[in-house]
């Protein structure tokens, strides 16, 4: 990837985050038991990102914008490898993050009621993805909405959580958090006018990373926040790109028997492929962004992309192993 001048800006999401040793109620404990740590200095040579760097440049060789980042939370959320971490690219539902967070503030304060029914009829439309709009159920409460936007990127879902909680809400908790270079921009849209916003969502390597790490550290809002956030995270039924690597059942993840910490969230639009979470296993923890923008042209083009993100993952199974 070409080297491009990074701008000074403060740390995000209220300060640095903090060693992801500090246990978070939802997601610490059990989740880290499995095989005995590996030596740091004898597990050396298989902390290498080689695979990876050359699989981003051949693809930012292509025409692609890539942006990565990566850091390691048990030598308190130390850089292992960036690049271009700070430039702003749309990332599809990965952007659904912040909504989730100020979902979850709502809940704790009492300014939403979790049980609150919402009626899908009475919300904008997207046959975008999920599942809603083909249940039966016309109607439900919104920590479900939220469940549903958390663990299958269910458009209509996200929709009628955006609904409750409100755009400038959300942006007003990703000023707080301190996500300078981050944006929900919209809603989900069947199509895309030149009067709705161009994206539904914008954000940053660097600052995605940084979200899941406080995540599990406790220190997104508080600790309640932290931990109801994580848990709808771990849901989520999208292994395909990083989490590809992984070999956890998409649909039942949340206590592996191997020991692996896990959550992610993926965002996809027309070329544009994103993911971001927290990888956690006997010998170290991660937390990683990689967003990928591309010209969608042909399948061989998808798959390239798609490639990167596997090869990403093999490596860092091989770091936290």
């Amino acid at each position: 990837m070409p080297p491009v001048p990074e701008p000074s800006t403060p740390d995000p999401v209220g300060g640095p985050v903090e060693s992801s040793r500090r246990d978070a109620p939802a997601l610490r404990g059990a989740g880290r038991k499995g095989p005995k740590r590996l030596p740091r200095r004898a597990a050396a040579g298989r902390r290498s990102f080689t695979a990876t760097l050359r699989s981003l440049d051949e693809l930012a060789a292509s025409g692609a914008r890539v942006s990565v980042r990566i850091d390691d939370l048990d030598g308190g959320s130390t850089e292992v490898l960036s690049g271009d971490d700070f430039i702003t690219l749309p990332v599809g539902g990965l952007g659904v993050v912040p909504l989730l967070i100020e979902a979850a503030a709502a809940f704790e304060t009492g300014r939403l009621d979790p049980l609150e029914i919402v009626d899908r009829a009475s919300v904008h439309g997207a046959a975008h993805g999920g599942i809603w709009q083909h249940l039966k159920a016309p109607a439900l409460p919104l920590a479900d909405v939220a469940m549903l936007a958390a663990s299958s990127g269910d458009a209509l879902a996200v929709n009628a959580l955006l609904h409750r909680v409100g755009l400038q809400s959300v942006r007003a908790r990703v000023e707080q958090l301190g996500l300078r270079r981050t944006a929900l921009l919209d809603r989900f849209r069947d199509d895309r006018g030149p009067d709705d916003a161009p994206h539904l969502a914008l954000s940053t390597a660097r600052e995605m990373a940084q979200v899941f790490a406080g995540l599990v550290n406790s220190t997104i809002v508080s600790p309640q926040v932290s931990a109801q956030v994580a848990e709808w995270l771990s849901l989520n039924h999208d292994l395909s790109l990083v989490a590809s690597a992984t070999g956890l059942d998409p649909f039942a993840h949340e206590n592996d028997q191997h020991g692996l910490l896990f959550i992610n969230k993926t965002g996809r639009a027309p070329g544009v492929r994103a993911e971001a979470g927290v990888l956690g296993g006997p010998r170290a923890g991660i937390s990683y962004a990689l967003i990928v923008n591309f010209d969608d042209l042909s399948i061989a083009h998808r798959l390239r992309a798609h490639d990167a993100f596997r090869v990403l993952g093999v490596e860092l199974m091989e770091y936290v192993y």
